[in-house]
């Protein structure tokens, strides 16, 4: 076991050293050393399913030590194949827009009978209404804004009127019956400005939800 766990360790330290050239490789080499990088790590995968079965035969007195450095080279080599598999990810990304910038430039001029036109017209039209989209967005959450600062002073105004219809009520003594309703027809105004506000948040978030 001791031989084979050694050779297995090397395997990974020579690894980690042959990661290190993945970013200075050229593109038309990259995946030769990806492929070799990828059978080492099959191999030492290979190689550990072995050693697992070694360390289950150690003595009972060695075995916990030797399924921890099994475990330890498990963990290296995993982390390894996942780093292999971030920078394969990161290159077909990069290739893939690679190809969309030589697409996009090798359109950008499209010849017809008649004329030629540039596609990257309806571009800058699609931007401009967008910028248009947004400006009138930016419009309503002001006129939104608008409309919920007056509720709010509305709201202050009939407390303020309420208050002072009460004093005069007292002050003229006026009956019981009328005191109720007035106190009414406050509440029922204080639900429609509640209503109000609550009906223009709606129309608000329906708008931004629609144009985002």
């Amino acid at each position: 076991m001791e031989t084979l766990y050694h050779q297995t360790n090397k395997q990974i330290q020579e690894v980690q050293s042959h990661m290190g050239r993945l970013e200075n490789t050229d593109r038309q080499s990259v995946h030769l050393l990806e492929n070799e990088l990828q059978a080492r790590i099959d191999q030492i995968f290979s190689h550990l399913e072995r050693l697992e079965i070694l360390a289950s035969k150690e003595p009972p007195n060695r075995r916990q030590n030797a399924k921890l450095r099994v475990d330890q080279l498990k963990y290296d080599v995993q982390h390894l194949q996942t780093a292999l598999r971030n920078f394969q990810h990161r290159r077909y990304t990069r290739e893939a827009q690679d190809r969309e910038r030589e697409e996009l430039m090798n359109r950008t001029f499209t010849s017809n009978d008649a004329d030629t036109s540039i596609p990257i017209d309806e571009t800058l039209q699609f931007n401009t209404h967008l910028n248009s989209a947004h400006r009138g967005m930016d419009d309503l959450l002001g006129s939104g804004s608008s409309i919920l600062t007056g509720l709010r002073d509305q709201r202050g105004t009939l407390k303020g009127t309420h208050k002072k219809m009460l004093d005069v009520a007292n002050m003229l003594g006026l009956s019981n019956t009328v005191m109720r309703l007035i106190e009414k027809r406050a509440t029922q105004d204080k639900f429609i400005m509640i209503g109000g506000m609550l009906v223009t948040c709606v129309v608000l978030f329906l708008v931004i939800r629609y144009l985002g």
